[in-house]
């Protein structure tokens, strides 16, 4: 009995021990999966920081668009209205006559020096070129002493006219059918003292409104061109 007691009591104790080793076979297991987790949520969290970085870059990239955007071009300096310069030996005036049914001398006013040579072309439609002088049966808008000269009527493309201004000073002329609408032009002479120049007094009360603000337009032209402003 004894010897049975004694073998039934080692027994136990193995059973009791082979019942442990299978616990904690169970709880290594469950740590190994936990380990898994978290090794995946670190991978997550670096991608998100990588994205953060790629958004640097661009903000770089925009700068770069930002500094090349700079356009210092457009200047609109040379577009004052008819500049005229200095005189010149000679100078070109073109009588046009446009698809409207416009028609003018370009450019308004021209400059050459004194005993300077100015040639009227026509571009389109029929002109003439005449001086505002008592000769042609004008009111003098030429300076004192002056010659007075008429084209007559040019209507073939590409004729031509000349006349030499020996004496400084501003001249007025205007093409005879076309005086009424505003086929005005003007010629400076040298480096004249605007004070004292008859055209540059008011518009002949006579003529037609259009004619007047016309040789007002020539005026200021003419004025600015001299140096001498109005208030």
């Amino acid at each position: 009995m004894t010897d049975r007691s004694h073998y039934t009591r080692r027994r136990i104790v193995q059973l009791s021990s082979a019942a442990a080793a299978v616990g904690l076979a169970g709880c290594s297991s469950a740590s190994t999966s936990g380990g898994e987790s978290d090794s995946e949520s670190t991978g997550s969290s670096d991608g998100e920081d990588h994205s953060g970085e790629d958004d640097g870059h661009d903000e770089g990239g925009d700068e770069q668009s930002d500094d090349g955007g700079h356009d210092d071009g457009g200047h609109d300096d040379g577009d004052g209205h008819g500049g005229v310069g200095e005189p010149t030996p000679t100078a070109a005036v073109d009588m046009i006559t446009t698809d409207d049914g416009g028609t003018h001398f370009a450019p308004h006013v021209a400059r050459v020096e004194t005993g300077g040579t100015v040639t009227w072309t026509l571009e389109s439609g029929s002109h003439n070129a005449a001086a505002y002088h008592p000769d042609n049966d004008q009111p003098q808008l030429v300076p004192d002493g002056a010659e007075a000269w008429d084209s007559g009527m040019l209507s073939e493309h590409g004729a031509t006219f000349e006349h030499t201004f020996e004496t400084e000073g501003v001249y007025h002329y205007y093409c005879t059918p076309h005086e009424g609408v505003g086929m005005i032009g003007s010629v400076i002479v040298g480096e004249p003292d605007a004070h004292g120049q008859p055209a540059l007094e008011e518009p002949p009360a006579d003529k037609p409104q259009a004619v007047r603000e016309k040789i007002v337009e020539l005026n200021e032209m003419c004025n600015e061109a001299l140096g001498h402003g109005h208030d």
